[in-house]
């Protein structure tokens, strides 16, 4: 079993010394005001229960989610005033978080850590915000609008804390650069993000006035745009599925060898992941590396091995412009036949994405038969290269990619 990167350990030890703490006091003073900790346990419990488990999303239990920061949030139950703390906060939403994935890992699909130890901390973060300033009484003048304000405040607090500790943790994990992961991150919070900040305002403030029968009437729009979303996914991982077959086809034709297309996307991502590409460029990025081939359907004579890098450079951008004609007649959004079209151009004149599929093409096929050292050998040659041919931003980008994920070691043995 791999080490753990440093960052990540560090975030899983605070979250599960949070956890320890929280389930240790919580055990010795017993649940104050049971019926509400039920509750908003049980939501908690039905939102990790509904969670996503296919395409990989920003928020995976969105209904989880804005029930957790709710509780943490919650300061009256049908006018009464609260009393429960932060630990207990923080171990009913860890009991519930964990009974709600006992299906998931059953089947094999249970949340990492990271998953858990990002809902302890964002939901102890909420809570330490306003649990201690509430009950001593710091917010008794905070009424109507104000209070609504102040809640969807921290809310928008706690969603920023746990927006960089998803960066964090996937910075630590990739080694891609944090401030675009960041940035991915922030920009997600628009979507799913904004609607779970907005749900556990509300919940928060109907359970103040009606009691906790506001739980169930207020969850049901958030399950709804959770329904939406997982269709929107689903739309969206069938689209690329469909990309993914028509590169196919050169590969079944005889055209390219099997497996090249699928390994330029995953390198040509991985640059521009590491060159701050936001993530509707790196899905345009990845679409046009899958398809850059395409255009050698028109050939009568298939090219050796299908190395296109190594063909004058008029025919390169014959192939490259019948690639873009046919990606066009798919019906795939037009920013990716640009790419396509592009990538045979003088470096200097295409747009970033062209630029990477040109020179993880050229990567890919000079070190596909080079031996041992072939990777490092084609990784020079794009060096000695960067005059004319290739963007050097670019090829540096992919050394240090390649570095980071050792595929430039000699193969053993």
């Amino acid at each position: 079993m791999s080490a753990r990167p440093p960052l990540t350990l560090l975030i899983h030890v605070c979250a599960a010394v949070l956890a320890a703490v929280s389930l240790a006091v919580t055990h010795r003073t017993g649940l104050v005001e049971r019926p509400t900790a039920l509750a908003f346990g049980l939501l908690v419990t039905v939102g990790e229960l509904t969670r996503w488990t296919g395409a990989r999303v920003r928020e995976a239990a969105p209904l989880g989610a804005a029930g957790a920061m709710s509780y943490a949030l919650l300061g009256e139950d049908a006018g009464r005033p609260t009393h429960h703390g932060v630990t207990q906060v923080v171990a009913v939403v860890l009991a519930a978080a964990l009974i709600g994935s006992v299906p998931h890992i059953a089947r094999g699909r249970g949340p990492v850590l990271d998953h858990l130890a990002r809902r302890v901390l964002t939901v102890g973060f909420a809570a330490v915000c306003f649990q201690p300033l509430y009950n001593r009484g710091a917010f008794g003048e905070w009424r109507g609008p104000a209070y609504a304000l102040l809640l969807l405040a921290l809310l928008a607090l706690t969603a920023l804390c746990d927006a960089v500790l998803a960066a964090a943790l996937a910075h630590s994990r990739t080694r891609w650069p944090f401030g675009p992961l960041l940035r991915d991150e922030l920009h997600a919070l628009l979507g799913i993000g904004s609607a779970v900040c907005a749900t556990g305002a509300v919940m928060a403030l109907a359970v103040a006035v009606v009691g906790l029968w506001a739980l169930p009437v207020f969850s049901l729009p958030l399950l709804l745009t959770q329904l939406s979303f997982r269709r929107y996914a689903a739309v969206r991982t069938t689209y690329r599925q469909t990309i993914t077959s028509l590169a196919r086809a050169t590969e079944i034709a005889g055209y390219t060898p099997t497996g090249h297309a699928r390994r330029v996307a995953a390198l040509s991502r991985a640059v521009g992941r590491d060159l701050g590409l936001t993530r509707p460029e790196l899905t345009v990025l990845e679409y046009a590396a899958l398809m850059h081939d395409i255009g050698q359907l028109s050939l009568v004579d298939p090219v050796p091995a299908g190395a296109t890098a190594v063909l004058p450079a008029a025919e390169q951008r014959r192939i490259a412009l019948l690639g873009g004609a046919v990606v066009r007649q798919t019906g795939v959004d037009s920013a990716v036949a640009v790419v396509v079209e592009r990538q045979a151009d003088p470096y200097r004149e295409q747009p970033l994405a062209a630029r990477i599929v040109r020179a993880v093409n050229a990567y890919e096929e000079k070190s596909r038969d080079a031996g041992p050292g072939g990777p490092l050998t084609a990784l020079e040659e794009l060096r000695l290269a960067t005059a004319g041919d290739y963007a050097p931003e670019v090829v540096e980008s992919l050394a240090r990619v390649l570095a980071r994920d050792c595929l430039t070691l000699p193969a053993a043995g």
